[in-house]
């Protein structure tokens, strides 16, 4: 029997089944007391291992797709939004959306929880298995414009293409850079219809001409982001600032609702089932 033990260490060893070694010795004391089965003893090893491999896939995926600090949906408070309905973002959580190639647009006042939904619905794709990256438009724009000046922007264009969903966030919030507007344009065009996206802004899409600097190019964002897309609408006062909302000035406290415009028409094809489902609490 030594001999015998000796050979399943000097395996586990070997396959790397570090947590699986360090649960033997309890697994095999349970067998003998005869409180499990030889079949339930290696499942329970076996599930020990998958769970501890899984830990430490997630923790590495989610810090390579940028998605520290962790949110989760759990964590998010949908009582503080109540124009928000929970059953639908849950819904948006089974991820269909990605095999869809769908984009998804959260639009809301700042502090509203856009960015904390797309992070959290972002760790749910990491958890299913798909590759994930998120970085605000500034840092993506700024990425393409150095691949640009370095000949490399058809390899920076695949790198952002390569992932299953890609998070855009912080539309709106920081002046595009000139040649910005046409360089995400090429991004958008790039995983068109290809690969799904989470977007976050606090600007309506009838802002987006003043958000680019050029109405031409953001028609023709609109024309593909809105193609096969889900409006989800935030309205309400900023989360992070509730403890102090005697403080702020009252046009502040209630911001009137982002509407998206009607769907651009298009030319040529009629879309495959591309609809815009708004969400609204």
């Amino acid at each position: 029997m030594t001999e015998i033990l000796d050979r399943i260490r000097a395996s586990l060893v070997g396959l790397r089944m570090t947590r699986a070694l360090e649960a033997l010795d309890h697994t095999l004391r349970r067998l003998e007391r005869g409180e499990i089965t030889a079949i339930e003893a290696i499942d329970g090893l076996l599930a020990e291992e998958h769970v501890t491999r899984e830990g430490r896939r997630v923790t590495v995926a989610v810090k390579t797709a940028r998605l520290m600090p962790i949110k989760t949906l759990e964590s998010f408070d949908f009582s503080f939004q109540p124009s928000l309905d929970r059953g639908r973002i849950l819904a948006l959580a089974q991820l269909h959306f990605i095999e869809r190639a769908e984009v998804v647009h959260l639009l809301g006042p700042p502090g509203t929880g856009k960015s904390h939904l797309a992070t959290a619905l972002g760790v749910e794709a990491v958890r299913a298995g798909k590759r994930v990256y998120r970085a605000s438009l500034a840092e993506i724009i700024d990425a393409l414009s150095r691949a640009e000046r370095d000949g490399r922007l058809p390899e920076k264009l695949r790198f952002f293409s390569r992932n299953s969903l890609l998070i855009v966030d912080e539309i709106g919030y920081l002046p595009i850079t000139p040649g910005g507007a046409n360089l995400f344009f090429q991004l958008v065009n790039h995983r068109y219809e290809k690969g799904a996206m989470i977007l976050t802004s606090n600007r309506g899409f009838a802002e987006w001409g003043e958000v680019f600097g050029d109405p031409v190019v953001a028609t023709a964002l609109l024309d593909r982001l809105l193609h096969h897309a889900i409006v989800v609408q935030i309205e309400g006062a900023s989360y992070r600032l509730r403890a102090h909302a005697d403080l702020m000035p009252e046009h502040t406290r209630a911001h009137a609702a982002i509407a998206p415009p009607p769907q651009p028409k298009r030319r040529g094809r009629p879309p495959k089932d591309g609809r815009i489902d708004q969400l609204h609490g």
